[in-house]
């Protein structure tokens, strides 16, 4: 909602200023329909050529970020947390028992009660291949933090290159729009015989293209792309709790603990607070008694 509000103000500052001023409207809208189709046909010409299409329909998911937001709530930080308090706690007990739920998580019973969560193959598969590798006797924390750093790092690259392609338009649109101005002044000195008041005119919508290209790159183009990468790394919030929790397991702390600290590295705007998330654990105790 709030993307959809700070473009309705771009659009209302920028023309509402330019009619307040005394500017005439109607130059840039007979002008806007050409100078856009060079505009943003050399754009999207330029993003298709210089990304793969699976890039591509990454790139085009990915621009619901701007106006949906981060795809984890606080309460789904609140319900992670639950869902590895019960596999930590499942382990210890029973460590054949936990076989089961990270070898087939889709039917897991314990997984199924968090549907949000086992809908995301990257959350699972951390968490399945962490314990996997846990209960392997591959347990030597420093290797599985320093395991799971680059794995975190590796996915962030890989989801942010929908931010980098957004981004590397927006820097090449101001050059378009030179392009789509220049061939305006092309346009007019081939018609340098005609009054002064229609050279006025055609000057005028040549200069569009100028106008265009920077609006779009830094009113609309570039904010997408910086939203798009915010959102992402708001997400990734999501992952490192997994790792912290995981890492603190194999420390051997008490369940508690590390379900504690993997809630207290939380970012303090998206964690649950520690009666929430007590009230939350002892239910998920309850039902398992």
């Amino acid at each position: 909602m709030i993307g959809i509000v700070g473009m309705i103000v771009i659009f209302v500052m920028v023309f509402g200023g330019f009619v307040a001023a005394g500017g005439k409207i109607g130059i840039i809208l007979k002008a806007l329909p050409f100078e856009l189709i060079m505009i943003g046909g050399a754009a999207a010409g330029s993003f298709l050529l210089s990304n793969d299409l699976a890039a591509v329909k990454r790139t085009l998911r990915d621009m619901g970020k701007v106006f949906k937001g981060p795809i984890w709530q606080p309460a789904d930080y609140r319900d992670l947390l639950c869902l590895l308090f019960e596999l930590i706690r499942l382990v210890r007990q029973n460590p054949v028992a936990i076989e089961e739920h990270i070898e087939a998580p889709e039917s897991s019973s314990i997984f199924q009660k968090y549907p949000k969560i086992l809908k995301d193959h990257e959350a699972i598969e951390m968490i399945c291949d962490t314990m996997r590798a846990a209960s392997m006797n591959y347990d030597d924390p420093h290797q599985v933090e320093e395991i799971l750093d680059k794995q975190l790092e590796a996915n962030f690259e890989h989801a942010m290159h929908s931010s980098h392609a957004i981004q590397t338009v927006a820097d090449a649109m101001p050059a378009l729009g030179i392009v789509a101005a220049v061939l305006g002044v092309i346009k007019t000195m081939a018609a340098i015989d005609q009054p002064p008041e229609i050279l006025g005119h055609m000057i005028g919508g040549a200069l569009v293209g100028t106008f265009l290209g920077v609006f779009l790159a830094y009113g609309f183009v570039g904010p997408f792309a910086s939203r798009i990468g915010a959102v992402i790394e708001e997400d990734s919030h999501f992952y490192k709790l997994i790792r912290e929790v995981l890492v603190a397991n194999l420390y051997n702390h008490a369940t508690n603990i590390c379900i504690e600290v993997g809630r207290q590295n939380t970012p303090h705007h998206i964690r649950p607070s520690f009666s929430e998330l007590e009230e939350a654990l002892r239910t998920v105790k309850a039902e398992a008694a």
